[in-house]
């Protein structure tokens, strides 16, 4: 992940590749907004963490309120919710968008990083002073998006941030995708973005 620019969060994991069938059951959770696979696809979020992997916090990656407007509801917060009453620990929303970004898709990875830089802002100070935070979004691609949310934690006080998605983008496929009907990220996905 560093050599993507990836640097901001600690680790990473993810229940898939997003492809097939996951990724029909994302569009289907985001798009067709079938609310209720928040707990079948949060189920596979627990299943994605090591065993013994522990944390103090679980957050959701923050939609723009314009977009969170547009869609009725942010898919990160629903699936952090279900993850954090399977890990017994507190949902903080304590990292806010405070800028509407571009679309994703067809960008390079220094310019999907550009996009998102200063995306994000931990809300009243230090939040999440000495904790262990679990970032979690529904899709990964490069990185760019959870590593400024993660940057936010951790300036937030947050020492340790682990990102849980329900999948992952192999990017040698996603640059051929970029030109399809491809979404799958808190970004803008209604654009075509990926995360």
């Amino acid at each position: 992940m560093c050599r993507l620019g990836a640097s901001g969060f600690d680790a990473a994991y993810s229940f898939g590749s997003y492809e097939e069938e996951l990724r029909e059951l994302i569009h289907l959770f985001k798009y067709g907004r079938i609310r209720t696979l928040a707990g079948a696809l949060g189920r596979l979020l627990v299943r994605a963490l090591p065993v013994g992997e522990r944390f103090d916090a679980v957050v959701p990656v923050p939609l723009h309120w314009w977009k969170r407007w547009q869609r009725g509801f942010n898919q990160s917060d629903l699936l952090a919710r279900h993850v954090a009453r399977r890990l017994m620990v507190p949902v903080k929303r304590c990292v806010r968008r405070v800028k509407r970004t571009g679309a994703q898709a067809g960008l390079t990875n220094a310019k999907r990083r550009s996009n998102v830089a200063g995306a994000f802002r931990a809300k009243g100070g230090r939040p999440l002073e000495g904790l262990r935070v679990l970032l979690i979004d529904d899709v990964m691609t490069t990185g760019a998006t959870a590593s400024a949310c993660a940057r936010a934690l951790k300036s937030g006080g947050a020492k340790y941030v682990a990102l849980l998605t329900v999948a992952r983008v192999d990017r040698r496929l996603a640059v051929q995708m970029d030109n399809s009907i491809f979404s799958g990220s808190s970004d803008d996905a209604e654009s075509g973005t990926i995360a």
